[in-house]
């Protein structure tokens, strides 16, 4: 468990290795042949074994250490790791299965992983990979004092890592977790932890913050606890609204959320573990932050013995193989939220698995992201379906690492055969990219080209679209919902996920007259969403109330059919690349600049999470190239025009 010696801040770390005042040598046991060592004042290096540096003087030594192993380093947050030259890489055999000559190679110590690696630039390839991962320097030590917050005062708890074993203690959201080593790699750790999932976390919370202002106590289950942060931060942050449940399959896993339950303060239910010496005055059942039930039990058992009122869903890879069992027993109004990690089944990189776990066709396009989305909610919509169940879309989140899909659960046959009415396949032209769901019924069309808005097949040979899907058709956001979730993460200081959910909040309405329509609160499903008004409506509504009068029956019901007559206002379904579809030759105008020429131009605009050159519109592809030709301006400039210049505003857009 200790750093390896070539890892050091100073030269004098490398000279304390080797005595060069005295005659004793330090850390002989990395030495491999200590009879290089000699009565005569002579030492050996640390980092070389005796065939390439024999023992030497002590000026001699230090010259070497200097010169050597001190100058030939990569650096990494302040330590040096120097090249190293004893046998510490195990050399494979050759193809003959001879065993490899006995020449030893130079390398480096990772001070994270404690990998060797030969070169220099494979060293400083692999460190950035640390970085980008969220990785640093690990401590080393298996003791650590960590203090915690209770009722304002702080109290230092001894954490004791588990026999034989490293830990790295990790705070996230105010709550602490130790990690043990390859914790990123899940074939070489049971305790799964990923911290480029931290945004992914965070809407998960905030979702459930939300349904707990709704009604509580909830009961939540972490289906997948691995180092259980996750149902830790739903039992600290929102302490007696929330009753956590933490269920994983592994018995080392089921060890360290204990571990990571007390390290926290928590009181751990479901089973006898060890439990640390408490402070002074916190002995009692009331001194604790919270309490988590721990449960050693697969995912679809529990599910099924269990009901719940919120199930976070995230095992590694696809989360089909659940999903039946989480629509089981889960409670009416309930939300069930779905972490997809296979990317290369979702992202048209393998679609063989696509077909098997999802029964889905697709295939690579400029809007696989929310393709991706849709064929998910598409799965967990027949899902519900079978428990006669439908569902409310309120979130959906593709991300380059992951896909988070949340949905609120509505009982009843009625309620999952509108859901189910709402998968559908999609026409998806190859060569334009133009798409459009087919139109919902079961009769067969003769000419399904037709459908498309694009004459990419009068004018190509062959057949020009393919039919994709299974995939959900309705919306993606509930935007009550999203403004609730945002409300949540500012006041849990959530700063990394503020600006994705304004993204997601962008009103695609831009066009709409304000002063034509006005807009009132209305609860659906528990979610508080806004309706247009019609002005006369409106001017009715008022006059009754200066009368003192309520609204009849009749006045309530004519409002109840003209608004279920009139279609709802959404988002619109997929968006355009404004990179993908760029005339060539041409400067394109900025893409805030764009969005507000399509708004002119009659359309439903806005961004999209997705792409961040995407622009979600219910324009066709033909009607969105023609607002980009017709805001581009060329790219030649006025000496190669013969004196025509292009005017100061136009010629300074650039691409966004």
């Amino acid at each position: 468990s200790e750093r390896h010696i070539s890892i050091q801040t100073q030269l004098q770390g490398l000279e304390k290795l080797v005595d060069l005042k005295g005659g004793k040598l330090c850390h002989v046991e990395h030495i491999p042949d200590k009879s290089a060592l000699s009565s005569a004042g002579r030492k050996a290096c640390p980092l070389c074994p005796e065939e390439k540096f024999k023992a030497c003087y002590n000026h001699k030594l230090r010259r070497h250490l200097q010169n050597l192993h001190w100058k030939v380093y990569v650096e990494f947050e302040g330590h040096r790791m120097c090249i190293c030259h004893l046998p510490c890489r195990q050399l494979k055999p050759n193809l003959n299965g001879d065993q490899p000559s006995s020449r030893l190679v130079a390398h480096y110590h990772c001070i994270v992983c404690s990998v060797t690696i030969a070169r220099k630039t494979d060293m400083v390839s692999h460190l950035k990979r640390h970085v980008n991962k969220g990785e640093t320097e690990a401590s080393y030590t298996g003791e650590t004092d960590v203090p915690i917050e209770i009722k304002g005062k702080i109290f230092v708890f001894p954490f004791l890592a588990p026999a034989g074993q490293s830990c790295e203690i990790m705070k996230e959201l105010g709550t602490n977790v130790q990690l043990l080593p390859n914790y990123s790699t899940p074939q070489k750790s049971d305790t799964y932890f990923n911290r480029k999932m931290k945004v992914n976390r965070q809407l998960v919370f905030c979702s459930l913050a939300v349904l707990a202002e709704e009604r509580n106590p909830l009961e939540c289950l972490d289906a997948f606890g691995a180092t259980g942060i996750m149902g830790l931060q739903w039992a600290k942050h929102l302490s007696s609204a929330v009753k956590v449940t933490i269920s994983d399959i592994n018995e080392t896993c089921v060890k360290m959320i204990r571990e990571n339950c007390h390290l926290n303060h928590m009181r751990a239910e479901g089973g006898r573990g060890p439990r640390h010496a408490d402070p002074e005055g916190t002995e009692e059942e009331e001194g604790h932050v919270a309490s988590v039930e721990i449960i050693k039990m697969d995912a679809n058992v529990i599910m099924h013995l269990r009901s719940f009122d919120y199930i976070h869903l995230d095992p590694f890879g696809t989360a089909v193989n659940y999903l039946d069992a989480a629509f089981r027993n889960v409670r009416n109004l309930g939300i069930v939220s779905v972490t997809s990690t296979d990317t290369g089944s979702l992202y048209s990189k393998a679609l063989n698995m696509t077909l098997r776990h999802y029964g889905c066709h697709i295939v690579r396009t400029e809007y696989y992201k929310e393709l991706a989305a849709r064929m998910v909610l598409a799965s967990v919509a027949r899902a519900a379906a079978r428990c006669n169940k439908g569902i409310e879309v309120l979130l959906a989140v593709a991300l380059e690492h992951f896909l988070l899909v949340v949905v609120r659960v509505l009982r009843g046959p009625t309620q999952a055969d509108e859901s189910a009415k709402k998968i559908r396949q999609l026409i998806h032209c190859q060569w334009c990219e133009e798409r459009v769901f087919l139109k919902a019924g079961s009769m067969v069309e003769e000419n399904l080209y037709r459908q498309l808005p694009c004459n990419c097949h009068e004018s190509m040979p062959g057949k020009t679209a393919v039919e994709l899907g299974p995939l959900w058709a309705g919306p993606l956001f509930n935007t009550g919902f999203l403004r609730r979730m945002l409300f949540e993460a500012v006041q849990h200081g959530m700063d990394d996920i503020q600006a994705l959910v304004k993204t997601l909040l962008c009103d695609p309405l831009k066009h709409i007259n304000q002063d034509s329509r006005c807009l009132f609160s209305s609860e659906e499903c528990g979610v508080f969403i806004q309706i247009s008004q019609r002005p006369e409506d409106t001017a009715t509504a008022e006059q009754s109330a200066m009368q003192g009068k309520r609204k009849t029956n009749e006045e309530t019901g004519n409002m109840l059919k003209r608004q279920k007559s009139e279609p709802p206002m959404e988002h619109p379904p997929f968006y355009y690349s404004i990179h993908r579809h760029s005339i060539r030759g041409m400067n394109m105008p900025k893409l805030n600049k764009f969005l507000q020429y399509l708004t002119e131009a009659g359309f439903r605009v806005s961004r999209t999470h997705f792409d961040p050159t995407g622009v979600r519109t219910d324009a066709t592809l033909a009607q969105f190239k023609s607002v980009l030709t017709q805001y581009s301006v060329p790219t030649y400039t006025a000496g190669q025009t013969g004196g025509h210049s292009v005017g100061t505003d136009e010629g300074n857009w650039k691409v966004e």
